[in-house]
């Protein structure tokens, strides 16, 4: 059986140049700290080095910091419902990302327009496990394309063709020793 590519997207709270150094360019980044502001130096420094190195970079929970401050796109957590960004103007290749665990959450995400839905979470037991049968299931609830998240290793990512997700996220991932 032949692997399609899977895109990646790798969740950071820190700048670590040499864990960015380690992945390949279609790895997107996205940044996110909610516990505490964001640094708009740190942001740039970031964005910056992400561009250097032919990564793209996303901001979470800021739509108008990211469009402001130029990035690729901006990701939407599943605890926010906020819907402002639908009036504002994007550039053309703006991505908007959003994260869902259930059906209400997916239903949320379409309305805030995202362009893809990460769904989680597919293999770690958590609040939120939803297993492979449910990520199927709930996958074929929207038009969508997901991004699968929670518990991937290099181990269980032949798993991930079979289901027909578009892509996998995560950070332990891509902190692995290998790397990705």
């Amino acid at each position: 059986m032949h692997n399609k590519i899977l895109n990646k997207y790798y969740f950071i709270n820190k700048f670590d140049k040499s864990l960015i150094d380690k992945l390949q360019k279609e790895t997107t980044i996205i940044y996110r700290s909610y516990n505490k502001k964001t640094d708009e130096k740190l942001i740039i420094k970031i964005k910056d080095y992400c561009k250097k190195k032919g990564n793209k970079f996303l901001l979470s929970n800021n739509i108008k910091l990211a469009i402001k401050l130029n990035l690729d796109g901006a990701y939407i957590p599943s605890f926010s419902k906020d819907k402002k960004h639908l009036s504002y103007s994007l550039k053309k290749n703006f991505i908007i990302l959003g994260s869902a665990h259930n059906v209400y959450e997916m239903k949320t995400k379409e309305l805030q327009n995202v362009s893809i839905i990460f769904l989680s979470s597919i293999f770690k037991k958590n609040k939120n496990f939803l297993g492979v049968y449910k990520f199927k299931l709930l996958s074929h609830l929207s038009k969508k394309p997901f991004i699968a998240l929670g518990g991937i290793t290099n181990t269980n990512l032949k798993t991930l063709n079979l289901i027909g997700c578009f892509g996998f996220a995560g950070i332990s991932f891509f902190e692995q020793k290998k790397g990705p």
